[in-house]
């Protein structure tokens, strides 16, 4: 786990830094690597926490996956399941987001995805509109990709 989290530090500071240089490149570049087969995971991740399936949600995950999410940590995917899922369901049922920047690369058996959102609409009374930020650490576990890790940030 030390060697993912390193290379999710590399591969963050350089996607920051290729970014980093004015509007002369804006758009180029925001979206690589979203039609691997572990980009597939993590989209199917999305579409089934808006539309509801626990089912295909809880497929995506690795049994071990650690989700970190306004200063909370869910230590698997049953606790996830169990806890979190359906309230993160309820509140995307709601809301609107479209995706800025999607970029996923794979090393090897794992995948790093790092994505940027804006959501808005009205949840429990309370308007939103805000910019998320999104970073999954993928694993290749008997041939299929499972999510390993996820940090949810806004």
């Amino acid at each position: 786990m030390k060697t993912i989290n390193i290379l999710l530090v590399l591969l963050i500071m350089f996607s920051f830094a290729a970014n980093a240089h004015g509007d002369k490149h804006k758009g180029k570049g925001l979206f690589k690597g979203i039609d691997t087969p572990a980009a597939k995971v993590v989209l199917a991740f999305h579409e089934a926490l808006e539309t509801g399936n626990k089912k295909q949600a809880r497929a995506q995950l690795a049994d071990d996956v650690t989700i970190y999410e306004g200063g909370r940590v869910e230590r698997s995917a049953d606790e996830y399941v169990h806890h979190h899922m359906l309230s993160d369901m309820k509140y995307l049922e709601v809301m609107k987001s479209k995706t800025l920047e999607h970029q996923v690369t794979i090393l090897g058996d794992t995948a790093i995805s790092a994505s940027r959102s804006h959501t808005q609409g009205t949840f429990k009374g309370k308007e939103r509109d805000y910019q998320g930020m999104e970073t999954m650490v993928l694993e290749k576990q008997n041939g299929e990709w499972k999510i390993k890790h996820i940090h949810w940030s806004n």
